[in-house]
């Protein structure tokens, strides 16, 4: 089936491939962002909830790696190198965490963006870590208050934050039963997005109404000067770099993206005997041919699902009979798959310049008549005319 993950964040998890553009489109992380350490941890901690919390978006970890917060942020280009460096052990981590187990899943972005947190608090000043913390809570709308620091400072009771986990669990109970009625075809992607808008706007109100006159101006302080969010390009991980281990190019010198900065790269896992990774590669052929002269580099990864995919002498016909052109890697071991956490065959990735995940598709990109091979290319088009 085709599932497109774009720039994604309905409900929780980063790297969620829903079938509803996303924040399908930019950055949008539900209102406004993101997770440091800051000006309200001299405040008293608000009482624990007793309702266990949402699972919110792992803000800190998507935004402070674009080009749009580091301006707003002020940073110094040396700052925006430790910020680089910083990523570098977390991106792994967390783009493995996206399978995991809910309170694996859980526990481990919550540990990665702790130490995301400790590292930026070494790296940016207390006015720029001041406006980070604004920024978070502004990315995480209504649901900035699931952070214990921001309802400290709102002076949430227990009782209070129960009341709007409840409040939350039921729009994301309405949005997860629109998204089922989308895909089995019984809303058009405008009339699912038409109620999922709805829902969200009641959730705002639902928390403007539970909140007293001071508490709202408390909160202006706390989400500071509006921040374009749909200016944000860049909020997931780099991508994982290419392993030779029990691995074997039939096609092309071997390859690390490392070397390829500077080039959009599209990375795509198929199987030679599946039948929608077949109908997915005259599109990367078509890809390799438009757009090879311009900076894009098409790598294909044939991990295997059956005996016969595991012959590299029946997977190099098969790429001479589907007339790939490209490098490809023979993953006899499946050590790439799983450093990517792939789950599913075909599923295609694109890397911008700087070495980024920026989109992906799972499945078929033209299934059942969806345009998925026309909006990667045009994702494809957006990245090479980035500088």
């Amino acid at each position: 089936m085709g599932i497109v993950s774009k720039k994604r964040i309905l409900i929780f998890t980063f790297l969620r491939a829903h079938v509803v553009p996303p924040m399908s489109t930019s950055f949008s992380i539900s209102v406004k962002a993101v997770a440091v350490v800051a000006f309200l941890s001299v405040l008293p901690c608000a009482a624990s909830a007793q309702t266990t919390p949402p699972e919110t978006q792992p803000v800190l970890l998507q935004m402070i790696r674009d080009d749009a917060v580091h301006q707003d942020l002020g940073l110094s280009e040396d700052q925006i190198r430790q910020v680089f460096a910083a990523l570098e052990p977390i991106d792994g981590p967390w783009f493995r965490a996206r399978i995991l187990a809910t309170d694996e899943r859980i526990e481990t972005i919550d540990r990665l963006t702790a130490q995301l947190g400790d590292a930026l608090s070494e790296v940016l000043n207390t006015k720029q870590l001041d406006r980070l913390d604004q920024l978070q809570n502004q990315a995480l709308g209504t649901r900035m208050i699931v952070r214990d620091k921001t309802a400290a400072a709102l002076g949430l009771s227990t009782e209070e934050r129960d009341a709007l986990y409840q409040v939350f669990t039921e729009t994301d109970d309405t949005v997860a039963d629109i998204q089922k009625q989308l895909q089995n075809q019984q809303l058009t992607d405008a009339e699912a997005a038409k109620k999922i808008n709805a829902a969200k706007a009641g959730e705002k109100k639902a928390v403007v109404d539970a909140l007293s006159n001071q508490q709202k101006r408390t909160l202006s302080a706390l989400t500071g000067p509006s921040f374009n969010f749909a200016a944000v390009k860049r909020i997931y991980p780099a991508a994982p770099e290419l392993t030779g281990d029990g691995a074997t190019w039939l096609q092309g010198s071997p390859i690390q993206l490392a070397d390829l900065k500077g080039k959009v790269v599209a990375v795509h896992f198929y199987a030679f005997q599946c039948i929608n990774c077949r109908r997915n590669l005259p599109h990367y052929n078509g890809w390799h041919t438009d757009y090879a002269d311009d900076g894009l580099v098409v790598i294909g990864i044939q991990t295997p699902e059956t005996p016969a995919e595991r012959s590299a002498e029946r997977v190099a016909a098969a790429i001479k009979t589907e007339q790939i052109e490209y490098p490809v890697l023979m993953d006899a071991a499946s050590t790439n798959w799983k450093q990517w956490s792939n789950t599913m065959w075909p599923t295609v990735y694109l890397i911008d310049k700087r070495g980024f995940l920026r989109r992906w598709w799972q499945g078929e990109m033209n299934w059942k008549g969806t345009p998925g091979e026309q909006q990667m290319r045009e994702t494809i088009e957006e990245l090479l005319a980035e500088l």
